[in-house]
């Protein structure tokens, strides 16, 4: 599997506010990141995969939610998420 235990914690780690801070959006939307990724390199090799394909455009609508959530409420860690993951913006 391609997103374990540990890889979640380090994710939560480096963005949130600790390794068991799940709820932070920076932390979520790192962790979408990472999970858009991984399934834009599987779509590039399996074109006809349109579950994934719609499994990906939910996730960059969550993770697009949750940016315009952050973009209200503290702009300043919205920038630096932006800037941390390297999105377009």
């Amino acid at each position: 599997m391609y997103l374990t235990a540990e890889k979640k914690r380090e994710i939560f780690e480096q963005y949130g506010k600790s390794d068991s801070d799940t709820g932070s959006a920076e932390g979520q939307v790192a962790l979408f990141t990472y999970r858009i990724k991984h399934l834009t390199g599987h779509l590039k090799s399996n074109k006809k995969d349109k579950f994934t394909e719609r499994s990906l455009v939910r996730l960059v609508g969550k993770r697009r939610k949750l940016l315009d959530y952050l973009k209200v409420k503290d702009i300043v860690r919205y920038r630096a998420i932006i800037k941390q993951l390297e999105l377009r913006k």
